[in-house]
């Protein structure tokens, strides 16, 4: 792959460049000079189209003299200039006219389809303008603050969970929205959650292997488009695209600091009993540099981002008395985390618009460290190197003394992350106005855990820090697609169709023998904190895919638009899936569309869900224990009766509009209605010592010391209903402008049917620990019923001054109860231990307000400062009032689950912008 990107670059250097087409350049500025970011432009009647940069500038294929070049921006009249002989056009755009949207490359396959006229709804990100709003640096904690329907929590002891951000588009699970980067397949992560509130059972795509530096907008689809674009799409897509700009140079320099009084434990270090850094933390450090060339003549360019970040750790505890003290967390917040890592974008015409050639990717590295559950010596002295007396050998540095005496240890867990893509394409047009396109795309992640600071307590006082193993994906896509636009049938037709072959690999890599092993019957396996994969966990599993479609869009007439999609694929480790897409938008007004669909859709189960395999250590009813996760057709799981997974299927239908009733303003309002079926979740933990359950599974979990089993099965089918709204104003003036956008979301989730496996449907004990209420709570919880988010701006000459209000609503999760089964989980309470109440734990809905300014110096300095939860909101405490006892019952140990806003509270961010 490597040697044909090369070719395919070194190719468009060294031959020479000619044909039909020519590069027009140009700066496109308002009524009182000040240029516009991100204003489209496009040649009428091809698919040539490009944005303004921060300065204002162009560049932009056109196909010979003569031709209609159009600027399209929100707020701006639609300009529309026929060319003549000149290269050079600059532009000046007024506010008096009504105005489009951008094009958008999501939601149709015909080339300029701009975003108000899909038959679906498209979200556009401007991640320009979003990010030097905000401390937020990953693009996935941007779209949390800026789309409707998608939502993230960052967790905290969650094991590998800890160092990604898996998120959700309208409710549905990480792995069923497909992430497209300039319009390819995007790899998902190696990693797999099994732990933590989000994503239970899941993978996903990585969103913060991308630098945002890099991406010039965000596009997100937000309607079933399996039919359209395959496997993983059933909530939506989301198609990153990358920057263009030439010859220029930008820098984005911040920093940022959380700043907690009421839950930093560096507070208050008289308690003596948790692990804190300063008054101040989780301190981030970012740097990215952007920066394009222009190649050969005919507007062929070359973009590169280098990024770096480091962030610290933060430290969260319930410091005054509510709650009695963490003895399962001592050390419980955010990880620590550095990433670096670059990436390209590049294309360059070869004969104008005949044939060109195409290259993108990039390589991003995370190093990351985080605190697993505290190890206390009085409760299980196994876990501890001891001498021949069993007195306990004190390690310096880690093992610690607690103001009450106890002696104590911090496991970390450490991961390294490598993700590496790679894309290299050709295309042209046939002489018939045949558009083409064939590509290959490889893309490739890595993901290793390490323990620091931990035993195996059976070796003694060495070694502190073991490699634990890990795992690796690799994806390998192959399209090749024709399209051609016909004009003249009725209001215009356009044919689109396509080929797609994807090779699929996943291995998991045992650690080392200390890191899983037990070296001393009488002491705990394997390493404290995270046990090591084992040998028995190792699988190299491969797949391949075939795929077609033919993709169908008709304008009756100029008001009316249909469209139609049909895709077939055939897995070789399942079969075949046929779906299909019909949607449809109706202007009824020139300013007012109705649009609408209804689609089929499925998701291959991953290699991760069939092949996964772990033991690891969880804390339930006050109790450390390991629990197993068995791969999908080993003897484990077939004892267990779990059937071999089948693809989730599902149907989605929806139904809105958008409307511009000034030209200032618009509004989006969509219904929509996703049932899914056979979802692959996580199942609940099968007890050991249950007498009830098949002893050949049972024997087997004694054999591996382990208390607890899991499976991935296709356990349940769901249905989500919600609406998201979007209403947009944007007012500008000869010398400010005025902006207010709410994004809303209003969603709920119901559990229609549990597909209990037939060996484990005989009692209700089984059935119940197949998924046990507390799982079906977090799969209902995958987002808030309610989401709203507020974003005020007021800019005049070169200041700026915004605030963003976001709302999460209420979240209800389930604790593990006094037994730790989660089934009807209940605790006694603190004024009788006879007497029990449900643990249950309401997350309240929470107002998170954040505000910013920017004053820009100069067009090549801008300086940005701000506060992110000013008022230092933080989610309600995770415990029962009335059973306080038994307080950090939850998947975290914490004082709060991972839900809504996060546990760090007020950041304080400062950020420079520069360009060259």
């Amino acid at each position: 792959m490597k040697q044909l990107i090369a070719t395919l670059l070194f190719c468009c250097f060294v031959l020479n460049i000619a044909g039909a087409q020519t590069t027009l350049r140009g700066k496109v500025t308002d009524t009182s000079g000040q240029p516009l970011v991100g204003v489209g432009v496009s040649e009428r009647g091809s698919s040539n189209n490009t944005q303004t940069a921060l300065d204002g500038t162009y560049s932009l294929r056109v196909s010979q003299s003569g031709t209609v070049v159009v600027f399209r921006y929100i707020g701006f009249a639609t300009q529309e200039i026929t060319l003549g002989e000149q290269t050079t056009l600059d532009v000046i755009l007024q506010t008096d006219d009504n105005v489009l949207d951008q094009v958008v490359i999501v939601g149709s396959r015909r080339g300029n389809r701009v975003q108000t006229e899909t038959a679906v709804p498209v979200d556009v990100i401007n991640i320009g303008a979003v990010a030097p709003t905000s401390a937020r640096t990953d693009i996935t904690a941007m779209l949390n603050y800026s789309a409707p329907s998608f939502n993230y929590t960052k967790q905290s002891g969650a094991d590998g969970a800890d160092h990604i951000d898996l998120a959700t588009l309208r409710g549905l699970g990480p792995d069923q929205t497909l992430v497209l980067l300039n319009g390819k397949r995007r790899h998902q992560s190696a990693f797999i959650a099994v732990f933590g509130t989000r994503g239970r059972g899941n993978s996903g795509t990585d969103l913060g292997a991308i630098p945002f530096a890099a991406i010039d907008r965000v596009e997100i689809l937000r309607d079933g488009a399996s039919a359209q674009y395959g496997s993983d799409a059933i909530a939506g897509v989301i198609n990153l695209v990358m920057k263009e700009n030439v010859n220029k140079a930008s820098l984005d320099l911040g920093y940022s600091s959380y700043s907690d009084g009421k839950y930093n434990p560096a507070q208050k270090t008289d308690i003596g009993q948790y692990v804190y850094g300063n008054k101040m933390d989780g301190g981030m450090f970012n740097a990215a540099a952007n920066f394009g060339l222009a190649l050969g003549s005919q507007g062929g360019f070359v973009n590169m981002t280098l990024n770096f970040a480091n962030s610290e750790k933060t430290y969260r505890q319930e410091i005054d008395g509510t709650l009695p003290t963490n003895i399962y967390r001592r050390a419980h917040g955010d990880a620590s985390m550095r990433t670096f890592g670059g990436m390209f974008n590049a294309d360059i015409p070869i004969k104008g618009d005949r044939l060109g050639v195409y290259a993108f990717g990039g390589f991003n590295r995370r190093e990351s460290d985080a605190y697993a559950f505290t190890r206390n010596f009085s409760a299980r002295p196994d876990r501890f190197p001891t001498d021949e007396n069993g007195n306990l050998i004190e390690v310096d540095g880690i093992i610690q003394t607690a103001s009450d005496g106890e002696k104590y240890y911090n496991p970390r867990i450490l991961a390294e992350i490598d993700d590496f893509s790679a894309a290299a394409g050709v295309k042209g047009t046939t002489e018939g106005g045949w558009m083409w396109d064939v590509s290959h795309v490889f893309g490739q992640n890595t993901f290793n855990f390490f323990g620091e600071g931990t035993f195996n307590a059976g070796l003694g006082a060495e070694p502190n820090d073991f490699n634990d193993g890990g795992f690796l994906v690799t994806q390998n896509t192959t399209n090749a697609s024709i399209s051609k636009n016909y004009p003249e049938i009725l209001a215009g037709f356009n044919m689109a169709y396509g080929l797609e072959y994807r090779r699929e690999n996943y291995v998991i890599d045992a650690g080392e023998l200390a890191s899983y092993a037990n070296f001393d019957t009488l002491k705990a396996s394997g390493a404290q904190g995270f046990p090591g994969y084992q040998p028995a966990d190792e699988v190299d599993a491969k797949r391949n895919c075939f795929a077609g479609y033919a993709d169908f869009e008709l304008d009756i007439t100029e008001k009316w638009l249909t469209s139609a999609a049909l895709r077939l694929e055939n897995y070789s480790d399942f079969g075949l899936t046929t779906n299909f897409k019909l949607a449809t938008r109706y202007k009824l007004f020139d300013n007012f569309n109705l649009r609408g669909s209804v689609s089929t859709g499925f998701r291959a189960p991953s290699l991760q869900q069939i092949n996964f395999s772990s033991t690891f250590t969880t804390v339930q009813g006050g109790e450390i224990a390991e629990v197993k996760i068995a791969p999908n057709g080993s003897p484990i799981t077939q004892a267990a009766g779990i059937p071999e997974l089948a693809q989730e299927r599902s149907m989605t239908g929806s139904i809105g509009f958008n409307w511009r009733p000034i030209r200032e303003f618009t509004v989006a309002v969509d219904a929509y209605h996703v049932r899914v079926e056979d979802r692959v979740v996580l199942s609940g933990q099968f007890d050991a010592s249950d007498a009830s359950l098949d002893t050949a599974l049972t024997n087997t979990l004694n054999d591996l010391r382990v208390a607890y089993a899991q499976f991935f099965a296709n356990a349940v089918n769901t249905t989500n209903q919600g609406i998201d709204i979007v209403l947009d104003y944007n007012k500008r003036l000869s010398n400010s402008h005025i902006r207010a956008m709410l994004a809303a979301n209003f969603q709920k989730m119901t559990i229609d049917e549990i597909n209990v496996p037939e060996k484990l449907n005989d009692t209700e004990a089984h059935r119940k620990t197949f998924l046990s209420d507390r799982e079906e709570a977090f799969i209902l919880a995958s987002a808030p019923p309610m989401k709203l988010g507020l974003n005020l701006e007021y800019g005049i000459g070169k200041f700026t001054v915004g605030t963003r209000l976001t709302y999460f609503g209420e979240v209800e999760l389930l604790g593990y109860g006094e037994d730790g089964l989660g089934i009807n989980p209940m605790v006694p309470t603190d004024a009788d231990p006879n007497v029990y109440v449900a643990d249950r734990y309401i997350y309240s809905g929470k107002l998170v307000p954040d505000i910013y300014a920017s004053w820009r110096f100069s067009p090549k300095f801008t300086w940005h400062l701000g506060v992110d939860n000013f008022l230092n909101v933080h989610p309600d405490l995770g415990y029962v009032p009335a059973a306080s006892g038994w307080a950090y019952n939850t998947e975290t140990g914490g004082p709060w689950d991972a839900v809504q806003m996060g546990g760090n509270g007020t950041r304080f961010f400062t950020r420079v912008s520069l360009n060259f």
